[in-house]
């Protein structure tokens, strides 16, 4: 049996719980919802939940390391379960990506993000598949750029009551896209959910 480990980013403990950084552990939270499974055990330096999904072992981890170090759990995790990084799907929040767009893609860059950043640096490779989910950029009349610190606060900071729908809805579309990567494939849920722009 062919395993997947489906991994979502975001920093441990409840005060990051709430904030945009923190997208891609509540996607691994409503995708072990979805299917009825829960956080039972912690190993790889991670919190993780199992299931069988379409002849598929899938593994949901969320890191307890804070954010920059998640290519740690993600290494151990390959390590341990004998997989290669392609099989390593990880789920996380864009300042890239407007509000709500959800992006497909088999590997890239980090993009600037750190937890993305450090998996690239622990599996010395970008092929594994990745989910992005846009938290858009803060909103600043004028502003020509941002300061790397500027970023840092706005990602630690909780979606509005409007956001907040929008991230909702966002979220359990990213529960079909996993769906789809584990049954399918990345060709067929990036075919499939790339072309549309699920962000109002």
């Amino acid at each position: 049996m062919r395993t997947t480990v489906i991994m979502g980013l975001g920093n441990p403990g409840p005060a990051y719980a709430g904030t945009r950084h923190n997208v891609g552990f509540r996607c691994a939270d409503d995708f072990a919802l979805r299917h009825g499974v829960r956080f039972a055990r912690n190993a790889c330096g991670a919190q993780l939940a199992e299931l069988e999904l379409a002849d598929a072992h899938v593994v949901i981890a969320k890191p307890r390391t804070f954010m920059n170090l998640s290519g740690r759990s993600a290494l151990a995790l390959t390590h341990a379960l004998g997989i290669s990084p392609e099989n390593l799907v990880v789920v996380y929040d864009d300042v890239d990506l407007p509000l709500g767009r959800l992006r497909v893609r088999p590997s890239g860059g980090s993009g600037g993000h750190n937890g993305v950043r450090s998996i690239l640096e622990a599996l010395d490779t970008d092929k594994f598949p990745r989910v992005r989910v846009g938290i858009g950029r803060p909103d600043e009349p004028g502003s020509t750029g941002w300061s790397e610190a500027s970023l840092i606060d706005y990602v630690l900071t909780s979606f509005t009551a409007e956001q907040e729908t929008i991230i909702e809805e966002a979220i359990s579309r990213v529960s079909d896209i996993l769906d789809c990567i584990v049954e399918e494939g990345i060709d067929a849920a990036m075919s499939r959910f790339n072309s549309v722009v699920w962000a109002p």
